[in-house]
C-alpha cells in the first residue's frame, strides 16, 4: 500500500514532535532556533494545514538527527503535498467527505460497523442511491448522482493490486431493511455474497440473536494506517461525520470491535443468513 499524503503529514508530525522531546526543547525554543513561531511548530506537530520542507530541513539539523532521516522527512514533507483524484472534481464535496476520501486513499485494512446500512464500499449503485435521496430529502437529483459517483469511484479501492482488508461486522437490521424496493435489495445483498469470496473483504451478521452489543450507540469505521498511532475513527453523526484520533477514543472503538466480532455469526453462517435473507426478499 502506497503512503498518501495526509499519511506523509500525520507522520511527519508525530516526528517532529519525537525529535524536539528527545532534544530536550519547547516549542518556542525549537521555532526560535530555526526562525518560525512557536505555533507554527506545534501546528506542524499536530498535523494541522501544510508545511514547509526548508523548515522541516533546518528543524532536523538542529535537531542533531542522521543525514538519512532528516533526508527521509524533508521527503515526507514534499510529499504531503501531493493530491488525490478527488480534489479535481468539479463539484465540491463535503469537508467530511474530503477527508474521508483522503484518509481512505491510504489505508491498510477498515473495519466496518454498520447498524442502519450496508457500508458504503459494498454498495451497489441502486442501493446507494436510495440511501442519499432518503437521507438528504431537499438534495436535488443532479447532486445525489455526483455523491453517488464518489461513492462508486471509492470503491476502486477494493480493486487494487494490494487493496486494504475491509472487515465488516453488519447489524442483521442493515441486512434485512428495505432500502429501494425488492429488486434493488436482492441485487445489493448477492453483490455482499460475491464481495464475501473476495480474500480481502471479510463479511459478518451481528443477528438479532445477540441482543444487547458492545456498540449500540452507532455505526463507526476504524481507519487503519501504516502504523497503530495513525489510526482514525470515523462516526456518522446527521451533519456529516465525526473523526476521532485520541489513543483513548481509538483503543474504546477497537475493543468495541473486537468484541463485535466476537458477537457476530461466523464467516460461514453469516454467508448462510445473509442467502437466506436474499431469497426471501
Amino acid at each position: 500500500m502506497a503512503v498518501g499524503p495526509t499519511t506523509r503529514r500525520r507522520q511527519l508530525g508525530a516526528d517532529l514532535r519525537r525529535l524536539r522531546e528527545l532534544k530536550g526543547l519547547t516549542l518556542e525554543e525549537a521555532g526560535a532556533a530555526v526562525g518560525i513561531s512557536k505555533a507554527t511548530l506545534s501546528r506542524y506537530e499536530t498535523k494541522e494545514g501544510s508545511v514547509k520542507w526548508p523548515a522541516v530541513d533546518a528543524l532536523c539539523r538542529e535537531y542533531g538527527t542522521s543525514d538519512e532521516e532528516r533526508l527521509a522527512l524533508v521527503d515526507l514533507a514534499k510529499g504531503a503535498r501531493i493530491q488525490g483524484w478527488w480534489r479535481s472534481l468539479a463539484d465540491p464535496i463535503p469537508e467530511s467527505m474530503n477527508l474521508m476520501l483522503t484518509l481512505e486513499d491510504e489505508v491498510v485494512r477498515e473495519d466496518h460497523y454498520a447498524c442502519m446500512y450496508i457500508p458504503g464500499l459494498l454498495q451497489t449503485r441502486g442501493y446507494a442511491e436510495a440511501v442519499h435521496r432518503a437521507s438528504e430529502m431537499r438534495c436535488p437529483e443532479r447532486e445525489v448522482r455526483h455523491m453517488v459517483d464518489i461513492r462508486m469511484k471509492r470503491q476502486e479501492l477494493l480493486q487494487r493490486e494490494d487493496p486494504p482488508h475491509i472487515w465488516c461486522v453488519i447489524d442483521e437490521a442493515a441486512i434485512r431493511r428495505s432500502v429501494g424496493g425488492q429488486a434493488v435489495m436482492r441485487e445489493q445483498l448477492r453483490h455482499l455474497l460475491a464481495a464475501s469470496e473476495l480474500t480481502h473483504v471479510t463479511i459478518q451478521v451481528l443477528p438479532f440473536s445477540t441482543g444487547a452489543h458492545a456498540a449500540a450507540v452507532g455505526s463507526f469505521v476504524v481507519l487503519g494506517g501504516q502504523t497503530p498511532e495513525l489510526d482514525v475513527v470515523y462516526v456518522d453523526i446527521l451533519s456529516g461525520g465525526l473523526f476521532m484520533e485520541k489513543p483513548e477514543e481509538l483503543e474504546r472503538y477497537r475493543l468495541a470491535f473486537q468484541y463485535l466480532r466476537a458477537q457476530a455469526l461466523d464467516l460461514e453462517a453469516s454467508v448462510a443468513l445473509i442467502q437466506r435473507i436474499s431469497e426471501e426478499s
